[in-house]
């Protein structure tokens, strides 16, 4: 798989375990009732944090962005220095995208009302007695 591609699949789940763990992302140990995006993405940072030649730039980003979880531009500083480090090093890109999910999708809707799209170019309307105009 691309490096970027990775990077761009990496990030939210990076994103959601630094929020949910701050910088102690990169010690915490397994913790079943962690949320599985949470889970994956503690890992993925353990095994950036491994890569030496980009540690001190990936910690710094951690730290900045667990200080604001929220912060755009944090979670694209993070964004960037995980491409960096997947651009410089194919093995880890490699190991990175053996973790993700499958790229395949796989959705649920169940309930009134409920909608499950992939790709969608018109209107979906679930509300009762709707009106749509063009």
């Amino acid at each position: 798989m691309d490096a970027l591609v990775v990077a761009n699949e990496v990030g939210p789940y990076v994103t959601a375990a630094v929020a949910a763990y701050g910088t102690a992302v990169v010690t915490r140990t397994t913790d079943s009732a962690a949320d599985a995006t949470v889970s994956l993405g503690r890992r993925i940072v353990q095994r950036l944090w491994r890569r030496e030649e980009s540690r001190d730039d990936i910690g710094t980003a951690i730290r900045d962005l667990a200080d604001a979880p929220d912060d755009a531009d944090f979670q694209a500083l993070l964004r960037a220095h995980i491409k960096r480090a997947l651009l410089d090093d194919p093995a880890l890109t490699a190991d990175l995208a053996r973790l993700l999910p499958a790229s395949g999708v796989a959705v649920t809707a169940s309930g009134d009302g409920a909608v499950a799209v992939q790709n969608n170019s018109g209107v979906i309307s679930t509300g009762s007695g709707a009106t749509v105009q063009r």
